[in-house]
């Protein structure tokens, strides 16, 4: 017996999963040369702890013996949780969206996945910015769709122009994740304005009004004042999707949401499609006991102050190396740019470059998998000494790759 051809193939790829591929090699590694020789910036796994407030509902939630307490609720979620979520939202969004728009979810994972299952139909397109996510090619492909990456301007900014060129009647939505994971740009107001203004072009000439989703698990991590748009105003065929994964470090639970404009022209049955999806997608439910961490703990945050501090710190070591980057407005990423080996080279071979890395103990995700070739990502959600120790290895590896002939 043999698992199925189309699913090998994607395995075998080379993006098929860049991150977790450089995570796993990195815990080899660690076994061989010891934890504090290697220096891993592959994964985004918040490491900041969770908040007083979350710690203390975890202790007190896990003491409780009430009868059912661990027993199915409605798929959708917890009547009080959803109510909290739509609070959340109602100020994110500035909008008035109440409990019975909102589906709980295992993560912002999850959550993509339902909705995916909700609006594509075999042939539908999805329109991402890219870089992206790496997983969002598995999400689409999950069910028929396929995803159509469209490259941002060169400071990362959305390219609404190339947008309008990829647009067809096979589009169903268009997929924004902002803070965004590789870079941490955050879009801005002017830019979202403008992207809806486009979609409801697109939708009043061809009759189809593609989804605006828009993934937002690093909402809360920004900087220098910087702030995420709401789009629920700008666009009534809007849904967002997120987690507690990033904001509350609670990656390892699960608990996430999917989020409908009340105003979208089949929102109760957006959402419906959303609940049957989680079901037969076999999630069944969101965890019930974080449900009810989450429902008295929903507007806790972490000291994001620690990561602006280490992406500070790890720009001052890539500039001291010579590597360029992205500086972000959010997130805790950087994107970087390849060295080029010589001037004849315009854009530098990233996965050659993160092997490079990896052979002197640094780890890093390669831009190809983001749809971003020339480019590798740091995630700096670490220890601020591996930071600070990983710049001679750091800049040893940048000499001997530029050295390297062609």
């Amino acid at each position: 017996m043999a698992i199925a051809a189309y699913l090998k193939e994607i395995m075998l790829s080379p993006d098929s999963s860049v991150i977790r591929k450089m995570f796993e090699e990195g815990s080899v590694l660690k076994q061989k040369y010891g934890a504090d020789a290697v220096f891993d910036f592959s994964l985004g796994n918040p490491d900041v702890p969770p908040v007083r407030q979350v710690l203390e509902s975890i202790q007190r939630i896990a003491s409780e013996n009430t009868s059912g307490i661990h027993g199915y609720m409605l798929n959708a979620g917890y009547v009080q949780t959803r109510d909290a979520i739509a609070s959340k939202v109602s100020g994110e969004q500035q909008s008035s969206l109440s409990g019975e728009y909102v589906v709980m979810t295992s993560g912002a994972a999850s959550a993509l996945n339902c909705v995916f299952k909700a609006v594509l139909s075999p042939g539908d397109e999805v329109i991402v910015p890219a870089p992206f996510f790496s997983e969002y090619r598995h999400y689409v492909s999950n069910f028929g769709g396929k995803l159509v990456p469209v490259l941002c301007s060169a400071d990362f900014s959305l390219n609404i122009d190339t947008i309008a060129e990829s647009l067809s009647d096979k589009t169903a939505a268009v997929l924004i994740n902002s803070p965004n994971n590789p870079t941490g740009r955050v879009y801005s107001l002017n830019e979202m304005e403008r992207l809806a203004a486009l979609l409801k072009k697109h939708g009043r000439k061809t009759g189809r009004y593609p989804y605006l989703i828009c993934d937002e698990p690093y909402r809360a991590i920004v900087y220098r004042g910087c702030v995420v748009p709401s789009v629920f105003p700008l666009y009534k065929n809007s849904i967002i999707v997120s987690s507690f994964a990033k904001d509350l470090s609670l990656a390892g639970e699960r608990i996430g949401y999917i989020a409908v404009n009340p105003d979208c022209e089949d929102a109760g049955e957006m959402v419906s499609a959303c609940v049957f999806a989680l079901r037969t997608l076999g999630f069944v439910n969101a965890n019930a006991f974080f449900q009810r961490v989450i429902a008295e703990c929903w507007n806790c945050t972490v000291d994001i102050s620690l990561y602006e501090q280490r992406g500070n710190l790890l720009m001052a070591v890539l500039d001291r190396t010579g590597i360029e980057y992205a500086r972000p407005d959010g997130a805790f990423y950087l994107f970087c740019r390849v060295p080029p080996r010589n001037a004849a080279v315009s854009v530098g071979d990233d996965s050659a470059f993160c092997e490079h890395l990896k052979n002197n103990l640094i780890l890093c995700a390669p831009g190809t998998g983001f749809g971003c070739p020339g480019w590798f990502r740091m995630s700096y959600c670490v220890a601020e000494q591996t930071i600070v120790r990983c710049e001679t290895a750091l800049n040893a590896a940048v000499k001997s790759w530029k050295a390297e002939q062609m």
